[in-house]
């Protein structure tokens, strides 16, 4: 308040570009630097697909099916050991009910895995992240599309 403190640090910012044809080395490595701040991407886009899902829910006059998705919508997004023990039950029937919440969930995890894996060479890593960004837009899902986009755009 009084000007006394001052920042030394900041966190590096992801960098957008060119939206590359396919994701290359670089884009792997942007990806393993910016990797929560791209995760906290990618769970605001299942947050957001889940508050549509919840609009044609109650459009089409489902009320209560709008409302089981109410009740697991700020959990679907997290890792399986950080959702409530109660709630794990409810999730699994949310993602068997809504296919492409499923598929939202199911690529983030295989998105998560690119950059855990560290036994595997930095060429099967690049390879493995061009299939995930082909089937993401293939997925027909315009949330997948559109972050496939940003992936290949991204530059350390």
């Amino acid at each position: 308040m009084i000007g006394l403190a001052t920042v030394r640090k900041v966190p590096p910012r992801l960098m957008l570009g060119e939206v590359k044809p396919v994701a290359d080395a670089k884009t792997l490595e942007a990806l393993a630097a910016h990797r929560y701040e791209l995760m906290a991407s990618y769970a605001r886009e299942v947050r957001a697909a889940c508050a549509a899902e919840m609009s044609r829910l109650k459009a089409s006059g489902q009320q209560a099916a709008a409302e089981k998705l109410q009740k697991v919508r700020h959990w679907m997004h997290r890792d399986g050991d950080k959702v409530p023990h109660a709630l794990r039950v409810d999730i699994e029937k949310a993602r068997a009910e809504h296919p492409s919440l499923d598929k939202l969930l199911t690529m983030r995890e295989e998105l998560r895995q690119v950059w855990t894996r560290t036994n595997v060479s930095g060429e099967q890593l690049v390879a493995d992240l061009q299939a995930w960004c082909q089937r993401a837009e293939s997925s027909g899902i315009k949330a997948l599309q559109e972050f496939s986009l940003k992936l290949r755009a991204a530059h350390a």
